[in-house]
């Protein structure tokens, strides 16, 4: 076989691996489920923790956290079922991420005609076939839980009348409002899928050797455009998904922030797959040279990730504006929050930073897989970070429900991603740059 007709074989060894994984996340959900109906918040710890720190949130948190407490007067959902609405947010926003960054990097390669990632390219774009599925399932879960999501999504906020009315809210229901929202979120999705198909197309007929160079013109062109949509677009859907769920509180670097972990996730994730595959045998032409420029990227985007981190959490928590630090205080001084605060910060930078900071770690397979898998898990945990304290408040906490949606997310990702990379050759044989990429070497 020669490196133009390689092609990845999507095994019945691998779809029996991922049907296992599909079929413990559904069970430990389950499980997870059937554990919380039967416990009210799930532990009595919670009922506690709740009792002894409501107070100090609603000293922080002002109008919002009253109304949040008498909220439960308009709309009871049980815990269980609020749990796994914001589960299945999480991993949704999550996994959307990595979709959208497999065509965001693919896009930053045509856009400045690199030619060192030729080689892999075909996966961040089947990593992008994710998108469709994203868009149904982020409408559904927003339709179906969107009052226990969203706390601005009450219409007795608004109303002056009501004892819970709420002058903050009602002064950006301009921008917070269900038809303007859900507007931006099918904008956003068909746009992105409108560029996904477009470019996409292109790739393929790029392996028609006569239309080879013609098509990675266009491909350019459509990416370039589809880089300035998405600059804009990133940030606000940051602002639309995760940052209204914690109304009164603003960041004005969010959107940068939601973007950076997304993107060393979408990068992690690429490596990994990169990694994998190499074990398998394929991707002959990628190299250590190749392995350690994405290990580079991810190295380079962790110390990016962590500049805007650090800079979010001193300019907020040392300000010590209530309104503002009551973000980070919730995740402070909360007990099943707390030592997810400091495993976050861990696992985000401080070990990938030691990990990969030599030559050698990011040339070899088996290193780069470490870090790749925990760069993933540590950048879910972020979301986690972002979502579930605005969302459940004190009846959070991490158990099967968390880890049973998150491995049926996982196990639907890849079965997307692979079985889409098995359609079409692994290498794109006619590409412009392929022979430079050839011959890369740092």
């Amino acid at each position: 076989m020669t490196i133009s007709e390689e092609r990845f074989e999507f095994t019945s060894k691998a779809k029996r691996n991922l049907a296992i994984l599909l079929v413990v996340g559904i069970v430990l959900l389950l499980i997870g489920i059937f554990s919380n109906m039967g416990g009210g918040h799930g532990h009595e710890e919670h009922a506690v923790l709740q009792t002894s720190s409501q107070a100090h949130l609603v000293a922080f948190n002002g109008s919002e956290g009253e109304h949040a407490a008498e909220a439960g007067e308009h709309h009871e959902t049980a815990t269980w079922l609020k749990r796994l609405y914001a589960d299945l947010w999480i991993n949704n926003v999550f996994f959307t991420g990595l979709g959208i960054i497999g065509l965001f990097f693919v896009a930053i390669q045509y856009a400045s005609q690199s030619a060192w990632s030729t080689g892999f390219l075909r996966i961040p774009t089947a990593m992008a076939n994710w998108l469709p599925i994203a868009a149904v399932l982020m409408l559904a879960v927003f339709l179906l839980g969107k009052h226990d999501l969203f706390h601005w999504t009450h219409e007795y906020l608004y109303d002056k009348s009501s004892p819970e009315y709420d002058p903050i809210i009602d002064g950006k229901k301009g921008f917070l409002n269900l038809p303007f929202y859900l507007g931006r979120m099918i904008v956003f999705f068909g746009a992105w899928l409108l560029f996904f198909y477009y470019i996409k197309k292109r790739i393929f007929a790029e392996d028609i050797e006569e239309f080879g160079v013609s098509r990675w013109k266009q491909i350019r062109s459509s990416s370039a455009w589809f880089l300035v949509f998405f600059a804009v677009s990133s940030s606000i859907a940051a602002w639309d998904w995760v940052m209204s769920i914690d109304t009164h509180w603003f960041s004005t670097l969010f959107g940068w922030y939601v973007f950076s972990s997304w993107w060393v996730s979408g990068l992690a994730f690429i490596a990994l797959i990169v990694v994998v595959l190499k074990e398998k045998g394929y991707l002959s032409i990628v190299n250590e040279n190749h392995l350690h420029d994405l290990g580079k990227f991810v190295f380079g985007f962790t110390i990016f990730w962590t500049y805007l981190w650090f800079s979010q959490f001193l300019l907020i928590y040392y300000a010590n504006i209530p309104e503002e630090s009551v973000y980070f205080i919730q995740r402070l001084t909360t007990g099943q929050y707390r030592p997810v605060f400091y495993i976050n910060l861990f696992v985000n930078f401080v070990f990938p930073f030691l990990f990969l900071m030599t030559r050698d770690s990011k040339r070899k397979l088996a290193t780069m897989k470490i870090a790749a898998v925990v760069v993933i898990a540590g950048h879910w945990l972020d979301f986690y970070l972002m979502i579930t304290p605005g969302t459940m408040k004190y009846e959070g906490g991490f158990g099967f429900m968390e880890i049973g949606t998150t491995l049926i997310f996982l196990g639907a990702f890849l079965w997307v991603t692979l079985s889409n990379l098995s359609k079409h050759l692994l290498i794109p044989k006619n590409h412009p740059t392929l022979e430079e990429s050839l011959h890369h070497h740092i």
